[in-house]
């Protein structure tokens, strides 16, 4: 089938959402709608390659295949039928349905997942004279999204979530979102030649991410989707795609990036990690305590997801490790400082009021990253 342009939703979590659109637009995408949770964008179907190999904060990648009301049943029964579902997927597609529902009349999920599966086997019916399909082929993972009696038929192109890099595959404690982690290297706006140095490194992540975007490696390029098997997007489009993520790699570009804890087991963690995502030479971990933070280079960015404490009896641990913060961060006074974390009272306890805030979530729970600017360093630094 030629399909010379399809409606893309890069879905994101809250707060991450202007990040996406800023990478869309990096992509060449620039006809695009933002919105809470996703960026709606339109584009050929090379996109779908192209964006679930390069989007580093993004969740997954949907093909939109329609919206429309539905305030009865039926109106989602016909509806559903009538969007060109043989068009899209081959006579022996895997088609799961999923479900969710937000202030609609038909407020069950079970009922509205069966509705559009009986509706999608019906349309499928008409084209291929069968009335029994296999679905041992392709993966298409259906979605019927109701909010507000408007209902949105997406099919998600991902697979595993775009945050399953590949290069994880075991944590330290609660470790952050590869996503999350991306985006507060973006939203600091680090450069490939700063400093960055990340105190309580944990599993890596962060550090890691930065070496990934300093040398403008696709998050996605040891991975696999699942509409890479789809019969409607040519394999020319993937093996052009990943060609294009090897052809724009910068290798040659140095980076200072520096990752300490001090849980030898994290760094050990971190480094394995590392080694996974073929970063390891760019990074320098290393076990150190917060309070021997430091630096030869004037300039610089301190990024960092510190221990939230919601574990009863964590309290004051954490709290006073945020004094800590404060008080070892202003060594580095000429340096810009960058800290996620739940806790309400982080300012008060780190000493200092952020630059700038910025509401996010890290999973489902609500945190804040703090933002401390530093003096801009001359242009020949």
């Amino acid at each position: 089938m030629d399909i010379s342009e399809v409606e893309l939703i890069a879905t994101s979590s809250f707060g991450l959402e202007s990040i996406v659109a800023r990478e869309l637009k990096n992509l060449g995408y620039n006809r695009l709608t933002v919105e809470n949770g996703r960026v709606v964008f339109k584009a050929d179907l090379s996109a779908i390659c192209r964006t679930n190999l390069w989007l580093r904060t993004a969740d997954r990648v949907r093909l939109k295949v329609g919206e429309f009301d539905a305030t009865t049943f039926e109106d989602l029964f016909e509806k559903t039928k009538a969007l060109p579902w043989p068009e899209l997927l081959p006579e022996n597609a895997l088609f799961p349905v999923d479900g969710k529902s937000v202030q609609s009349k038909l407020f069950s999920r079970s009922d509205c997942q069966a509705i559009v599966k009986k509706a999608v086997v019906e349309s499928m019916k008409n084209k291929y004279k069968s009335d029994w399909f296999k679905e041992d082929g392709p993966l298409y993972r259906l979605e019927v999204s109701l909010l507000k009696d408007k209902a949105t038929l997406t099919i998600d192109t991902s697979g595993a979530g775009l945050h399953k890099r590949g290069y994880r595959h075991s944590g330290s404690g609660a470790p952050l979102r590869e996503t999350l982690a991306a985006a507060l290297v973006l939203i600091a706006r680090w450069k490939p030649d700063i400093t960055l140095i990340d105190p309580l490194c944990g599993s890596g992540t962060i550090p890691i991410e930065a070496a990934l975007l300093g040398q403008n490696i696709a998050p996605g390029m040891n991975r696999n989707f699942a509409s890479e098997e789809w019969p409607i997007i040519p394999k020319q489009y993937w093996h052009e795609a990943r060609r294009e993520t090897h052809e724009l790699v910068d290798y040659n570009h140095h980076l200072d990036i520096s990752g300490t804890d001090i849980s030898p087991d994290a760094i050990k963690i971190a480094r394995n990690n590392a080694v996974e995502a073929g970063v390891e030479n760019l990074i320098h971990f290393q076990v150190r305590p917060l309070g021997e933070l430091s630096s030869s280079k004037k300039y610089g960015k301190v990024i960092c997801n510190p221990p939230y404490g919601e574990r009863l009896g964590k309290q004051p641990e954490i709290e006073e490790l945020y004094r800590q913060m404060g008080k070892i961060y202003a060594k580095l006074d000429t340096w810009s400082w960058y800290t996620v974390t739940a806790h309400e009272g982080f300012e008060k306890l780190f000493g200092l009021k952020a630059s700038k805030r910025r509401k996010l979530y890290n999973g489902n729970i609500k945190v804040q990253y703090y933002q401390y600017f530093g003096p801009e360093p001359p242009n020949n630094s």
